[in-house]
């Protein structure tokens, strides 16, 4: 059986990708490259990237997303982790979100991998997001 290699794609239900995109694109600096809205079911996807060969987020818009914001405490996605290389990346993250208004938690030492530190934030359906960096070597 041969091994996974990595991650090709994220897709993140969203209730508006008119109001997820723009967000995306400014916090996470990731680029539409697709978008695609099917007439007979009515969901709308927008594929975003950071660069080529960089994994993908999917937003997803579902015509009955009438649901209340994202809990992690329902089945199905908790959360969602990137990696940046260093501290001093992560501390870079810190600021770039303050710059554009956004709520986070300040980089903290990780309770789940020791020496690992994380950022911890929310984008506009309440979906929570973290910039990871692991111990450096």
């Amino acid at each position: 059986m041969s091994t996974l290699t990595g991650v090709h794609h994220l897709a993140l239900t969203v209730t508006d990708v008119d109001r997820s995109v723009p967000w995306y694109e400014r916090v996470l600096d990731l680029k539409e490259v697709a978008r695609r809205e099917d007439a007979e079911t009515g969901i709308r996807k927008v594929v975003l990237r950071g660069g080529p060969g960089e994994f993908s987020v999917v937003l997803v818009q579902h015509p009955d997303t009438e649901r209340g914001d994202f809990d992690e405490r329902r089945t199905g996605l908790d959360h969602v982790a990137f990696t940046v290389d260093s501290y001093g990346e992560l501390k870079e993250w810190e600021s770039r979100l303050a710059e554009y208004g956004v709520t986070y938690t300040p980089a903290k030492a990780s309770r789940t991998l020791p020496g690992s530190a994380v950022v911890v934030f929310r984008d506009p359906d309440g979906i929570q997001l973290e910039v990871w960096a692991d111990p450096e070597s």
